[in-house]
């Protein structure tokens, strides 16, 4: 371990990138507060999507690459809910909608759960995403918007942005259009008569009394205390006053809000704060190439990726490319789930300098799991399609006489995987399964292939099976083996491409393999 600080010096990994920043910020020392501060901030307007477990993710691992960076100086990450904020607008992938839309402009966490679980709407999205991020495991602490403001803990943050009003309404208000700004106040204060978050300007404002005047929708005038949950700020204002308020050091958004990052990092400013080191990262797309929204639930929800993979893969999905907008959809799955497979494979055998750029250190902490044995996902899926079960046990029956050794004991994450394959095969390959006859060419190497396997026995050495099926492939006379590979697949398993045929073969076994080949060309007869 007394090397690693010195390599992460000049680790190529992006963490590592971030942390030396954050390093630099802090010159080395521990921080007044006695820490360095992560912040992730979440929206409770809709149900927990998996940018927001991204973001967590991704802080995370520049948390983890600063604290290999920086052994001694003791950091913190505060997920942070903007839970005091208005209801805007109805979600369009929750129950009892009308029921909701009755509470249009009420603080989140004065909403009712329309799933009737909890004591909010906020509550309910707050305790989802703790629930989630207690499961993987994350080290957090999470913070409540509506317990900051109405605690006390933002009050001389909040007394403060009012003595600076006059320089925060500068910054503010040529960021807006003519009508917004005869109405912007970076102050909402909530009406003490309907409880609901006002879109209002200051009639008159008083620092040295720590008040604000306001009209209420009733038309009466109100003075208020900025403190005491009686007034919350607008979104960027209320950025910045996290930032100062807490001395945030570090925070990531997305390249949306790059504007919003300017201009909140010109209020703390004006505060007499700081605002945080971190990087703009790209957002995730959809099937259709649009970009994830909470409220229209067109994206992945983080239940949807565990139906079918573990969280592990998904971390490897934050940890690539995070500076580059990727379709996030079903599709994407079995592919991140063997990149992941693979990359837990290569640590054992790298060099301390070598592991720290492997994605599966920044996942797992430092310390992968070593891999169970060398069956892919991509080879269970198709497995599942030719045992045609709904029972992980089905597919153990042949997995155990490919590896012997292999139980769902000793290799608990073979056996999640057994059973992520036949849901993900069921629910996307199945319905898009497309079958075809075979050329001539074609079917004369697939007779031949089955005398081939046929004389190879009981072989279970995938790479024996696989130079087989390349030898039998040649000598029928394919140019391109990618043509004889593809043909394999769309004639027996209904698909263009799959993993290598060999391992598949040796994993089905050779005698259910060629009772598979002589099926599909009698049915293709």
């Amino acid at each position: 371990m007394t090397r690693l600080p010195d390599l992460a010096k000049t680790a190529k990994a992006w963490p590592f990138e971030e942390a030396r920043k954050l390093l630099a910020r802090t010159k080395g020392q521990v921080p007044e507060k006695g820490y360095v501060l992560f912040e992730t901030g979440y929206g409770p307007s809709g149900l927990p999507h998996i940018g927001t477990f991204g973001e967590v993710a991704r802080t995370s691992m520049v948390r983890q690459a600063f604290q290999a960076l920086a052994p001694n100086i003791p950091t913190k990450l505060i997920c942070f809910s903007d839970d005091m904020d208005g209801f805007r607008k109805v979600p369009t992938n929750v129950p009892n909608q009308d029921m909701l839309a009755g509470y249009i402009g009420q603080p989140l966490t004065k909403v009712p759960d329309p799933f009737g679980d909890h004591e909010s709407f906020a509550h309910h999205n707050n305790a989802r995403l703790c629930s989630f991020l207690d499961e993987f495991g994350f080290d957090y602490e999470f913070a409540s918007s509506t317990e900051y403001y109405t605690s006390g803990r933002f009050d001389a943050a909040l007394q403060r942005m009012l003595e600076v009003y006059d320089q925060v309404m500068a910054i503010m208000l040529p960021t807006l259009g003519e009508e917004r700004r005869a109405t912007y106040s970076p102050f909402l204060p909530l009406s003490p008569k309907t409880g609901k978050v006002l879109q209002v300007p200051m009639d008159e404002i008083h620092p040295e009394r720590g008040t604000v005047v306001f009209t209420d929708e009733d038309g009466s005038q109100v003075e208020a205390p900025v403190t005491g949950g009686h007034v919350k700020m607008q979104w960027k204002p209320d950025w910045a006053l996290r930032w100062f308020a807490l001395g945030v050091d570090y925070e990531m958004s997305g390249k949306d809000l790059i504007d919003s990052v300017k201009q909140g990092a010109k209020i703390v400013k004006a505060l007499g704060g700081r605002a945080p080191d971190g990087f703009n990262y790209e957002l995730f797309l959809d099937k259709e190439g649009s970009k994830i929204s909470k409220s229209k639930g067109n994206g992945l929800s983080i239940e949807d990726w565990l139906t079918y993979a573990p969280a592990e893969s998904l971390s490897l999905f934050m940890y690539q490319k995070p500076r580059t907008a990727k379709r996030l959809y079903f599709d994407v799955i079995p592919k991140t789930m063997d990149e992941y497979l693979s990359f837990v494979e290569k640590f054992p055998g790298q060099e301390l300098d070598k592991q720290i750029e492997n994605p599966a250190w920044h996942i797992h902490g430092g310390q992968p799991p070593a891999r169970e044995n060398a069956i892919s996902f991509s080879l269970l899926l198709n497995l599942a399609a030719v045992v045609n079960s709904d029972d992980p046990a089905v597919l153990w029956g042949f997995i155990s006489k490919y590896e012997p050794s292999a139980t769902p004991e000793n290799a608990p994450m073979l056996d999640k995987m057994a059973g992520y394959a036949i849901r993900y095969y069921k629910d996307f390959v199945l319905p898009t399964k497309v079958y075809r006859a075979p050329s001539e060419q074609e079917r004369a190497a697939m007779e031949k292939l089955v005398l081939a396997f046929e004389a190879l026995g009981d072989e279970t050495d995938g790479e024996a099976v696989q130079s087989q099926v390349y030898a039998v492939g040649k000598e029928a006379g394919f140019e391109n083996l990618r043509d004889w590979f593809q043909a394999l697949y769309q004639v027996l398993l209904g698909q263009s491409q799959g993993p290598r045929f060999g391992s598949f073969a040796a994993l089905y076994g050779l005698a259910n393999t060629n009772a598979l080949i002589r099926e599909k060309l009698a049915d293709q007869g």
